[in-house]
């Protein structure tokens, strides 16, 4: 009787092999919430990712009010400047990270949230600069996250939230 081994390597069981890469790659959009966590996915973009792009919500104004449409265009802009239409990038996302700065305003969070389980992407939020704020401000921060966030970190250190991309293969 033959081994497991040599059994496994037979043609017989050949047509069972997968044949395809174990996994394709990710496909993350990395977003800034606010001005001072700006400059740190500035900083990140610069560095080798898989198939990351970076963008900023910091110009985040807050939804029409009255009668005026709504439109989750212009809701970003990529690195450059350039207006892109939130749910446009959602929609090629695999996941998205939102970067935020402990004390900082992390409105746009709730939009981008909303929008990203409309499509049934995942969501991370990384907060940035915890030692430097009370715990107050680092709370108010964390409320506008935790619902819209399915894993919430808070980072020590800038170098962190690299890591952690890495970490989810962004």
């Amino acid at each position: 009787m033959p081994s497991e081994s040599a059994r496994m390597s037979s043609a017989a069981e050949a047509r069972f092999r997968i044949s395809a890469p174990n996994s394709k790659p990710r496909t993350t959009k990395v977003i800034a919430l606010d001005q001072a966590s700006e400059r740190v996915v500035k900083d990140l973009a610069r560095g080798r990712w898989n198939n990351a792009t970076f963008f900023t919500a910091s110009a985040f104004a807050g939804a029409p009010r009255g009668s005026e449409r709504f439109s989750m265009q212009g809701w970003l802009s990529d690195l450059a400047g350039r207006t892109k239409d939130l749910i446009d990038e959602v929609n090629s996302a695999d996941l998205v990270v939102m970067v935020a700065t402990a004390g900082e305003n992390a409105q746009a969070a709730s939009l981008i949230g909303e929008a990203c389980s409309l499509k049934r992407v995942t969501t991370t939020a990384l907060v940035v600069g915890s030692a430097a704020v009370s715990d107050e401000a680092l709370s108010k921060t964390l409320a506008q996250l935790r619902p819209y966030a399915l894993m919430l970190v808070i980072a020590s250190a800038e170098d962190y939230i690299a890591d952690m991309l890495a970490a989810l293969r962004a």
